[in-house]
């Protein structure tokens, strides 16, 4: 029973991590750019909706918190792409990979100077819930961010998939040219992407603001998120989310059962193999682009 406690807390985890994970991945599928301030975005989203939410700060009550943050945060990740990647355009994938872990350290001591460096929760209404099956006692919000977490992944993959304006963002990543030439707004699309990233790592700080404690160090998970990605494949939105859920699983296992240290240590080393024995992800989708 505590291995099963401990499966559910990883699965709790490895889904915050997923979702980061996703952001990284839904930027690369449409611009092929990896934002490093993705993990930052979170824990910003995560400030924003304990700010708006909070008793101690304006004390919205949480479902109208909910969509005013989700917006901001759309907000915020389309202005990125408008005022800044855009500025990039010509530059190597080298300089907007330096520019995004620049923004990360800006958006940290912002959320410092905003919110203080103590960590905080959010105050929702699962705080303190919990649901029993036989011995195995589980807190809503663990169960909130399996069931939100597996939901939103699903929706994304048949965004992608299915609909016009995915298949749309996927053109626009193969050949930008040849997309353009096709009628497609890439520049809007690019946009749109980077919003659906933003109001994707705001329902990650959300959750993870929910089921635990966020300073602005936070943010640094971003890190172990973007090796959740590689490990299921960079590209692979079902892939991010499996990584993640590797990632969460782990880390509590490698905890219990070789020692304490191991366990931040685990999801590297893993990594570490995964780029050995499979370059391209556990769960890679492989595909060639068109010219």
């Amino acid at each position: 029973m505590d291995n099963l406690q401990l499966l559910v807390s990883g699965l709790a985890n490895g889904c915050v991590y997923g979702l980061i994970a996703l952001g990284f991945v839904l930027i690369y599928k449409a611009t092929e750019a990896v934002n490093f301030a993705q993990g930052d975005f979170m824990m910003l989203g995560a400030f924003v909706t304990i700010g708006l939410t909070n008793t101690e700060y304006m004390g919205l009550p949480f479902w109208i918190s909910l969509p005013i943050s989700l917006s901001i945060m759309a907000a915020m990740g389309y202005a990125l792409d408008r005022f800044v990647i855009r500025l990039m355009f010509g530059q190597s994938q080298t300089a907007v990979v330096i520019l995004t872990i620049a923004l990360g350290f800006v958006i940290r001591f912002v959320a410092g100077l905003i919110w203080g460096h103590n960590p905080q929760t959010l105050q929702n209404p699962l705080a303190g819930r919990e649901v029993a099956f036989g011995g195995l006692v589980l807190g809503l919000e663990d169960v909130a961010v399996i069931v939100v977490t597996v939901l939103l992944t699903w929706g994304l993959y048949e965004f992608f998939n299915r609909t016009r304006l995915g298949l749309a963002m996927q053109g626009a990543s193969q050949n930008q040219l040849a997309a353009y030439y096709m009628g497609i707004p890439v520049k809007r699309v690019q946009g749109l992407i980077w919003a659906l990233a933003g109001a994707v790592a705001c329902v990650a700080g959300i959750l993870f603001a929910a089921k635990g404690s966020v300073d602005p160090n936070a943010g640094l998970m971003g890190i172990k998120a973007f090796a959740a990605a590689v490990i299921g494949g960079f590209g692979s939105l079902p892939g991010a989310l499996a990584g993640g859920l590797i990632v969460g699983v782990i880390e509590p296992f490698a905890s219990r059962y070789i020692a304490a240290g191991y366990s931040q240590i685990a999801p590297y080393a893993l990594l570490l193999l995964v780029l050995i024995f499979r370059p391209n992800g556990l769960f890679s989708q492989t595909r060639v682009k068109k010219v």
